[in-house]
């Protein structure tokens, strides 16, 4: 069975790499042809060619094959070598074949423009404003896609691909395992020497500032090798995670996001990829299956063997147990004022949704675990919770953790029959939730409603992103200009 990965349901108009060296080398041909003076009839007949042959070859149509490309470079006085470069001889050819592929794209496309012969009679002028043209269109596309409404579209479609692979994505795994394998990682938790090795390994070195740019947790210096964190981060004594989220979109190849679905796609595979390395599937099954087999599975002590934060904790019991235990599981992260900011399920779970299917921004039912537990003063342990439903009674296990955004809880998940596999499932914490019912929770008591409808009148604290677009730009809400110029000022002179 083929298994789908994130970028491959998510993202598949990557460019086709051969038409694109066909299309360089084709113009690097041409001018070099013409600098000797070489008519298309001249450089046919020299290298026993039809002119049509050739024509094709240089507007990039055909693919010469590598004897026919030796015997074009002989022609032209010239070495194979040099016929291969990939960068184009002048400005001009950076204009046709950045124009040419532009006309094979989805903006001339929708606009129903046929694609034409850029000949050399059409002045450079017009080719920058067709380039501007184009340029312009693609980013007021970006702009108007830049809506809440689309946002949740491609949250919907994410979470729908999840639920499709169990949250679990073998070809990260591997990459994982590759990344550990190629620094000698001996296994078990990731230490943050361990870290810096996997940096050095990919070429960089890690520096530690006071000015990072607001909108970013980190940046890299691709040019340098550098990579620049918070030193505020580094004072909290955990930089693991900020460096290895860092490094992750050297590892997965990742280019400058086209699409708010490929900016969440993104940062799904990025989260998904430092839980891997900072628990490694090898080491960490083991462990869940022991801990199964002794009826003592527990969030918390997974945080504990490996030193991370209960949600990554969460996140990485998430993308195993239904695979390798055999357990549908649920996660919901909820801020304080009760708005759901993530979730994933596949056990049937019935969370509240919008007319487009999406439970993110979504107010959580205020009996589930994951709101009970703001009211539990006790914060050293664990709040466990039995909750009846529509759709059966599930149990939930949750913690409330501080962020700069406010307090989130951030809750795990099983059925009724699976809970006899964790610890916690002795507790007495029992709720109903209906909130498919609107009186469940969503309305107020009937004789509150009474009293006080027509006698208060609350100010809204509106979310900001209700009446605009979100963030623009190709990283959603980064300020490109201090970037810039944070690296301009930290760049090795």
């Amino acid at each position: 069975m083929t298994t789908t990965t994130v970028s491959d349901a998510l993202h598949d108009d990557a460019p086709d790499d051969d038409d694109v060296d066909a299309l360089t080398i084709g113009r690097r041909i041409r001018q070099l042809r013409t600098q000797k003076g070489m008519t298309l009839e001249d450089l046919a007949a020299a290298v026993d060619r039809a002119p049509s042959q050739l024509s094709m070859i240089e507007n990039g149509r055909r693919e010469a094959k590598l004897t026919l490309l030796q015997a074009i470079a002989r022609a032209l006085s010239t070495t194979l070598d040099a016929l291969l470069e990939s960068q184009p001889l002048d400005e001009r050819a950076t204009m046709e074949i950045a124009l040419e592929r532009a006309m094979k794209g989805q903006t001339f496309q929708s606009l129903g423009i046929t694609p034409f012969r850029i000949g050399r009679g059409v002045p450079d002028e017009a080719l920058k404003a067709l380039l501007a043209l184009q340029g312009e269109i693609d980013r007021l596309h970006d702009e108007r896609s830049a809506t809440p409404e689309e946002a949740r579209r491609a949250n919907v479609a994410l979470r729908r691909l999840m639920r499709s692979q169990n949250n679990y994505f073998p070809e990260l795994e591997a990459q994982a395992r590759d990344i550990l394998a190629a620094v000698d990682h001996p296994g078990g938790p990731l230490t943050q020497r361990a870290a810096s090795d996997i940096a050095a390994h990919l070429g960089f070195t890690l520096h530690y500032v006071p000015d990072l740019p607001q909108t970013t947790r980190s940046v890299a210096d691709i040019r340098n090798g550098r990579l620049y964190l918070s030193s505020g981060a580094a004072a909290k004594g955990d930089s693991r995670t900020a460096v290895l989220q860092a490094l992750s979109a050297r590892i997965l190849g990742h280019t400058e996001p086209t699409s708010y679905a490929e900016f969440l796609r993104q940062r799904v595979e990025t989260n998904y990829l430092v839980g891997a390395l900072l628990m490694p599937e090898p080491h960490v099954v083991p462990f869940l299956q022991d801990a199964k087999q002794n009826r003592a599975i527990s969030i918390e002590d997974l945080r504990d063997a490996y030193s991370v934060s209960y949600e990554t904790a969460a996140h990485r019991f998430c993308n195993l147990a239904t695979v390798h235990l055999d357990l549908p599981v649920h996660f919901l992260k909820v801020h304080e004022s009760g708005v759901i900011t993530k979730s994933y399920e596949n056990d049937d779970v019935n969370f509240p949704t919008d007319r487009l299917g999406s439970i993110e921004g979504q107010l959580c039912c205020r009996r589930w675990t994951s709101r009970v537990v703001f009211d539990i003063p006790d914060r050293f342990n664990p709040y466990y919770q039995y909750t009846d439903t529509g759709n059966g009674t599930y149990w939930c296990t949750a913690r409330v953790e501080a962020s700069s955004d406010g307090a989130h809880s951030v809750s795990v998940g099983v059925r009724f029959d699976d809970t006899r596999w964790f610890i916690g499932r002795d507790t007495t914490n029992r709720g109903v939730s209906k909130h498919s019912v609107e009186v469940c929770c969503r309305r107020a008591p009937a004789e509150l409603e009474e009293a006080w409808r027509e006698n208060s009148w609350p100010n809204v604290r509106t979310p900001r992103t209700l009446l605009a677009t979100l963030p623009t730009g190709a990283f959603p809400g980064v300020d490109t200009t201090d970037v810039y110029e944070f690296l301009e000022a930290h760049a090795p002179r």
